[in-house]
Parts: structure tokens; C-alpha cells; sequence
């Protein structure tokens, strides 16, 4: 069985993975990276700069949670000079099933890596309030069995996608939530 350290040497830099993408979501992405700006006066660039881990993206482009958060994290990887990989769920889901949420295999997942390649800390799929946003637009879906349902679904996700882009919020919810779980990790 493969190490979280072997998927990372493995993996592609988030800047080739971002360049590569095939879905519609590539442009959005590229919008939510050239808005977001990380204040390079928070504490937390202070530990990463201090610690140096590294982290490892699992992750794919047809993911709406992937498009927002993973300009986000990229940001904060540049800032503190951290390198940033990404390696994809489905190409071997036994990294996946490591790190699984509520028992699905969520996308994205951050895993901070020490020097020794092991696992510090680990974030996503969603910060919190976004969670909350979704699950309130999930609780308006007509049942799974109604005739609507597929179609309300996928509006719900245009809409979803939209709001990551345009709302600034959005990114600042997902931001403030990482650097909490990286000074937990690394303080």
C-alpha cells in the first residue's frame, strides 16, 4: 500500500493540475484565483513558513467544491512558498477511502504532510458555512423519486458553482477555515 508521501511525489503541482483541467469548471476556477488574495500578514503564514509542510490535493475538475477551494489553497500554498500537489480520487481510490468523509469519499481533501511524510492535519471537503448553504438547498429538493428531481438537482449545483465565483464570501469562509485547521496542526 501506497504512502500519502509516495501519492504526493507521484502527483502533478496544483499550477500543472489548475492548467490541465477539462470541464467547464476551469474558467471559474481560474476566476476565483486571480480574485482571492490571502493577507500575507496572518499569523498562519508564520507556521507554514516555520513548519514547511506539504500538501497533498485530492481532488478532481468536475468537483464545485474543488473549483472554489482549491484556488484558495493554492493562494495560501504560494504565499508561504509550500509545494502544493494534487493527485485524483478516482484514478485510485485507496487514498480516498483513507481519508473519507462521513463516510463518502468527499472531494476535496487537503492532507498536510511534515518532513517525514506523515499526515499533521486535514481539511475539506467544505468550510462550515458553505456545508450549511448546501444543506439548506438540499432541504428545497422535491424527493429523490419525483419526476423533477435530476433537474432541480443540477440547478442547484449551477447555482452552487455561480455563488463560489461571485460571491467574495465564499472564498474568505473556506480561507478562514483552513488557516484554523493549519495553526490547530501546527501550533
Amino acid at each position: 500500500m501506497k504512502t500519502e508521501q509516495q501519492y504526493f511525489e507521484e502527483s502533478m503541482s496544483m499550477a500543472q493540475y489548475m492548467d490541465q483541467m477539462t470541464t467547464h469548471l476551469k474558467e471559474p476556477s481560474f476566476k476565483v484565483y486571480e480574485s482571492f488574495n490571502v493577507n500575507s500578514e496572518d499569523e498562519v503564514f508564520q507556521l507554514l513558513k516555520e513548519h514547511k509542510p506539504h500538501i497533498l490535493t485530492i481532488t478532481e475538475d468536475w468537483c464545485g467544491d474543488a473549483m472554489l477551494n482549491n484556488p484558495v489553497m493554492r493562494k495560501i500554498a504560494e504565499e508561504a512558498d509550500l509545494d502544493i500537489r494534487c493527485a485524483f480520487r478516482d484514478a485510485d481510490t485507496d487514498l480516498i477511502d483513507r481519508h473519507l468523509t462521513n463516510g463518502g469519499r468527499a472531494i476535496p481533501i487537503y492532507l498536510f504532510l511534515n518532513a517525514q511524510g506523515e499526515v499533521i492535519g486535514k481539511w475539506g471537503p467544505r468550510a462550515p458555512q458553505l456545508q450549511q448553504m448546501v444543506t439548506d438547498m438540499r432541504a428545497q429538493l422535491p424527493e429523490k423519486d419525483d419526476p423533477s428531481f435530476e433537474e432541480k438537482q443540477k440547478q442547484l449545483y449551477t447555482t452552487l458553482q455561480e455563488k463560489y465565483v461571485q460571491d467574495p464570501q465564499c472564498a474568505k469562509w473556506v480561507y478562514e477555515d483552513i488557516k484554523a485547521i493549519i495553526t490547530k496542526a501546527l501550533s
